[in-house]
């Protein structure tokens, strides 16, 4: 049986519901992540057009399975309309739309956490509100566990690296304090050089880099179907980057955007995948 439940999001908005959903829609590529990895992805009727995990959802909207209702940022409230939702997942780039709906009497959720933390919380949030509560449960205590035993692993470095990573160039844009980028690179045993900036997403100078001096450099791999940086022969050229312990040593990493970036649960993935990056002696 189903018992009304009370429901509070990311901002504090508050859902009644007096009866499981059926007919769901996610504005977000996290919040579809979230809805199929606690077992409610059947109940999924719409989701954007750059939701690709965990299924190529383009395959799915191709062949009639699934509909796309546009845009991740800012989508129109029209074709989520047209399905008819009796739940909607949004975030905060999809707000405008999530205050028109809730106008319109339609249930909306905004899911926007910051840590890693506050995105096992939305897992369960997911989890209650589509009855997939146990399924929720045992899935956040299967991530906590990797979390810890990444933890427990990087706890025996002798030291700890000093990592940049790069968000965006040529005009360098790197992560900060607020980010699931520090956040992570911290867990897994590094120091982020940008972890004092005065923004979570900073502008950065070459030199700057340069001066701090990374022992790591990780790429992102695809940032919304585009490298912004070229190759790696194109970052060991930049003028004086050749004095950098990292590229002196070859300890220049890739990584998939989409795990690092995304509030969804593969930051799990990111977590080992930097950790590895990190202290690879620690990691057989």
């Amino acid at each position: 049986g189903y018992k009304e439940i009370t429901l509070v999001d990311d901002l504090g908005n508050v859902v009644v519901l007096t009866e499981p959903p059926e007919r769901i829609v996610s504005l977000a590529p996290s919040n579809t992540e979230i809805l199929f990895a606690v077992g409610a992805g059947d109940k999924v009727v719409g989701v954007t057009n750059v939701c690709d995990y965990p299924y190529n959802f383009t395959a799915w909207i191709e062949a009639g399975n699934m509909s796309s209702i546009g845009p991740y940022w800012q989508p129109a409230v029209e074709p989520i309309m047209t399905l008819d939702p009796d739940l909607v997942f949004a975030s905060t780039a999809s707000e405008e739309a999530a205050e028109t709906l809730k106008n319109l009497g339609y249930n909306v959720l905004i899911v926007e956490p910051k840590t890693i933390n506050g995105v096992l919380e939305s897992i369960l949030l997911v989890g209650r509100a589509t009855g997939n509560h146990v399924e929720a449960g045992e899935f956040v205590n299967q991530i906590r566990d990797r979390i810890d035993a990444v933890i427990n692993t990087v706890a025996d470095a002798s030291s700890t690296p000093k990592v940049y990573y790069e968000v965006w160039g040529p005009d360098i844009q790197s992560a900060g304090p607020g980010t699931f980028i520090d956040e992570l690179i911290t867990l897994a045993g590094g120091e982020n050089i940008f972890h004092d900036a005065g923004t979570s997403f900073p502008m950065v100078s070459s030199e700057t880099v340069i001066m701090k001096n990374p022992d790591v450099i990780i790429f992102p791999h695809m940032y919304m179907g585009t490298v912004s940086w070229g190759t790696y022969a194109d970052i060991a050229s930049r003028p004086g980057w050749d004095s950098i312990t990292a590229i002196q040593n070859d300890n220049f990493h890739i990584i998939d955007a989409s795990i690092i970036s995304r509030s969804g649960p593969r930051l799990v993935d990111a977590l080992e995948t930097i950790a590895e990056m990190i202290n690879p002696e620690l990691f057989g």
